[in-house]
């Protein structure tokens, strides 16, 4: 079953309703349905591999979404936000493309693409439309093939199938089921797979979709009042920034919200908290998932909220710290190193198993035997089935959703001249989820650097979101006696 039926039954059963709200252009279902045959036809005539998007959210999104799954080819939506090196080996491995966006910057790191910017692809798809069949052409089944942060070295080709998609839809969203005037604000950034999934899921419940191409909580909140927003995904650092522009007039400005699903992040229990004492009448739903698992594989509903906000029970009120219980389509379990299944209240890697899971990669197939994944993320079930995160099995650090790699942060520290060994590790943050903590070992003979010359020497060689917001200086850095480094202790150390 391919993902262009979601746009197709929409744009059949109801052709004028707004589907899309972009810039201050309306896009009815119909229309954006058009236009993704056209651009299936463009996508065909080019004899591209891959189609790639590398721009901001834009009605660009869903019509190469769906424009190639018609095609039958791969939809690559790519990080704008990449180092040019590291965008430039992507573009490689997906020649021949067809790219849309930034077509300057693709031509100067890659050759051999299709290049149209935004507004151009868009006008052709519109053009192409009369045309277009429509038709499903034939291809390898694979709707989108997405990057990962390559936190642990050479970023992996995520492939998620027709199926593995069509599997997530069908399983937790009911057809058509939202009133004409339901509008979800959309401000996550296309390459992520909460911008693929939020966009499958709102048309196939035929929600308005009101995109925000880059987020600012000023313009979020203007937004939301203008088109009456009643549903909104965030993750945890933009709800942050939200709540901390809202003030006491926060009923007023957001008086259509109806929920907010947020995810992506660790979201602290403070600011959840927060945000329920200010937005009493609005749902939160925290969603739990992965690229690999077509998005969320657990969520934390909000009866649970209000259940754990308003409990005095201490194990009921830590269920705000959770991401809630799996989806009804989805099997969970927590293992040992070993492969052990765990009883609950121990730690362990957390495997998932069901038709959504894709756990595929170009490279190779991460599935067990029994069709089980491994997620790299840590966690435990309560007594009661609910779902807390440990930290991450690969020692990622989540900063406001974002993956960033320990490495990438001691590589660069160990280019100054004073610095013997560094280790970067996550620490609690209450806006950020988690944020970057360092501990150094200072070479024997030089001058001690002081916190600022080190997160200056950071800044300038990677984004602002690496500096670190907490560093100590040791002596030497904990290690076990086959060599490894203990993460654990320096993040004790940091606490501490």
């Amino acid at each position: 079953m391919n993902i262009a039926l979601i746009l197709q039954m929409a744009a059949d059963t109801l052709p004028d309703r707004i589907g899309l709200v972009c810039d201050g252009k309306r896009w009815s279902y119909g229309e954006l349905f058009d236009a993704a045959k056209g651009a299936a036809e463009l996508f065909v005539a080019n004899n591209c591999q891959h189609v790639a998007l590398l721009d901001e959210s834009s009605e660009a999104a869903p019509i190469a979404l769906f424009g190639a799954a018609l095609a039958g080819i791969p939809y690559v939506p790519l990080n704008y936000r990449l180092a040019d090196a590291d965008l430039g080996k992507l573009l490689d491995r997906i020649k021949p493309a067809y790219v849309i966006g930034d077509v300057a910057r693709t031509e100067r790191l890659s050759q051999g693409h299709t290049c149209n910017p935004r507004s151009a692809f868009v006008e052709a798809s519109q053009a192409a439309a009369a045309d277009a069949s429509g038709e499903e052409r034939e291809g390898e089944g694979i709707a989108a093939q997405i990057f990962t942060s390559g936190t642990t070295g050479t970023p992996k080709a995520a492939l998620l199938r027709h199926a593995n998609l069509m599997g997530y839809i069908l399983g937790t969203v009911e057809f058509m089921s939202a009133e004409e005037d339901d509008a979800q604000l959309v401000c996550v950034p296309p390459y992520h797979i909460a911008g693929i999934s939020t966009l499958l899921s709102n048309m196939y419940a035929m929600r308005r979709i009101v995109m925000l191409p880059a987020f600012e909580p000023d313009a979020w909140l203007r937004l939301a009042a203008e088109e009456k927003a009643t549903n909104a995904f965030l993750v945890p650092t933009m709800l942050a920034r939200i709540i901390e522009r809202m003030g006491d007039n926060a009923g007023a400005q957001l008086s259509s919200l109806k929920s907010i699903a947020y995810g992506g992040g660790r979201m602290s229990p403070e600011l959840i908290e927060k945000a329920i004492g200010i937005l009493p009448d609005t749902n939160f739903t925290n969603a739990y998932g992965l690229t690999e698992t077509s998005s969320t594989v657990a969520l934390l509903s909000p009866e649970d909220h209000r259940e754990a906000f308003s409990s005095n029970d201490p194990k009921v009120r830590a269920r705000l710290g959770s991401v809630g219980k799996p989806l009804p389509t989805i099997e969970l379990e927590i293992r040992d190193e070993d492969g052990n299944v765990l009883p609950a209240g121990e730690a362990g890697e957390i495997y998932v198993r069901g038709e959504q899971v894709s756990g595929e990669y170009r490279e190779k197939s991460a599935l067990d035997a029994d069709g089980w994944f491994p997620t790299r993320d840590a966690g435990f079930l309560d007594d009661a089935g609910y779902l807390f995160l440990s930290g991450r099995a690969d020692d990622v650090i989540v900063r406001g959703g974002e993956n960033i790699s320990p490495g990438e942060i001691e590589d660069v520290l160990a280019t100054h001249p004073a610095i013997a060994d560094s280790a970067a590790v996550g620490v609690p943050s209450v806006e950020w989820g988690e944020a970057v903590g360092v501990a150094v070992a200072i070479r024997a003979g030089h001058d001690h650097p002081t916190e600022d010359e080190l997160k200056k020497l950071v800044k300038d060689r990677l984004r602002s979101s690496r500096v670190p917001e907490k560093i100590i200086f040791l002596a030497e850095l904990p290690y076990n006696e086959m060599g490894k480094l203990l993460r654990r202790e320096v993040r004790t150390l940091l606490a501490s």
